[in-house]
């Protein structure tokens, strides 16, 4: 499992239930930009373009990014790769979360409709094309109605702006309420071996309005890899020192939980990430609904990991003995979890 794929014969599925066709993993390309620790230095961006252009080869269609990530600097690094592959990629990036340069604590946001139509814009300078096909409303504010925030992205779609819309983190219930005033193709939402909580209303939703899901962190922000054990072992910059379920007594009682993903890794002939990946991509099946992770890499020997997980078919001995690990996880996924959605 862990030979580097030569062709693009990564397998296809539906984005939603009238969307395009879209490859069964897709890329996330936050980390090139912003939050994790730069193991590159200054040829970071190099490597990250390397990296588009070989997932590209591979048959991933999908590429994830977001107007704050890197405080816009990813939709710039993302979108000449995307003017040169227009036709053969399906681009989703976000709006909501509004940040500051000059103020790095601070966080605002914003669902509003003027916001919207500003948000949207800046994107599209930023990223040098004429659409986005996937955009998604990156969090809720629950003080402005869905009805105007799915509203303003349904007046996108009608201008050309936007081909698809999408949400992250919401409930089942908001979902269904946002369906109800323009179909979403898409629910982007946090859901690996570690994060079971969308499980609980979100996905029944998606599947029965026929959204798809796409998965971020299908990896644990890397700690189902294996490669590390705590966030001390992490550069000071890098956010997951902050993220409760990698630090302290939590990081050590979720280390032992990966013994299961480590045995059939090793009984398979593939790493921890191709199992906890293989894992994700099974939903699909159990759940009865496209399920997409993007799991995100700035190293083409990552991604090629990543990618070959794709072949990766559990058994379903193997998948009840990871059953157990999610309800036993230490500590919640952000330190501060009131912009997410139970």
């Amino acid at each position: 499992m862990t030979t580097n794929p030569t062709d693009s014969s990564m397998p296809t599925t539906t984005l939603g239930a009238h969307g395009p066709q879209v490859s069964v993993q897709g890329l996330g390309c936050m980390g090139m930009s912003d939050f994790y620790s730069d193991q590159f230095g200054d040829t970071g961006a190099e490597e990250s373009r390397a990296t588009l252009e070989r997932a590209l080869e591979l048959g991933v269609t999908l590429f994830d990014t977001a107007d704050m990530y890197g405080f816009g600097r990813n939709e710039e690094l993302v979108g000449p790769f995307v003017q040169a592959h227009r036709d053969e990629v399906l681009l989703a990036t976000k709006f909501a979360i509004e940040r500051r340069e000059d103020d790095p604590t601070y966080r605002a946001v914003r669902n509003d409709a003027a916001y919207i139509r500003q948000a949207v814009d800046a994107s599209l300078r930023r990223l040098g094309v004429d659409h986005i096909d996937l955009y998604y409303m990156h969090r809720r504010n629950p003080d402005v109605p869905l009805a105007e925030s799915v509203g303003a992205m349904a007046e996108l779609v009608a201008a050309g702006k936007v081909r698809h819309l999408g949400l992250s983190e919401v409930s089942g219930a908001e979902l269904r309420e946002a369906y109800a005033v323009h179909p979403i193709a898409a629910l982007q939402s946090e859901w690996s071996l570690f994060s079971r909580d969308i499980e609980r209303t979100a996905v029944p939703a998606a599947a029965e309005l026929g959204v798809a899901l796409v998965a971020y962190s299908p990896l644990g922000r890397g700690f189902l890899t294996g490669s590390f054990s705590n966030a001390g072992e992490l550069a000071a910059g890098d956010f997951r020192h902050y993220q409760p379920r990698f630090t302290g007594d939590n990081a050590a009682h979720n280390a032992a939980l990966l013994a299961p993903v480590h045995k059939i890794a090793a009984e398979r002939g593939a790493t921890a990430g191709q199992v906890a990946l293989a894992w994700v991509e099974q939903r699909a099946q159990v759940h009865g609904l496209p399920v997409i992770p993007i799991p995100g890499t700035r190293r083409r020997s990552r991604l090629e990991e990543n990618v070959a997980a794709a072949s990766l078919v559990l058994t379903s001995e193997e998948l009840a003995e990871l059953e157990p690990i999610g309800a036993q996880v230490a500590g919640d996924r952000y330190a501060d979890m009131r912009s997410i959605s139970s």
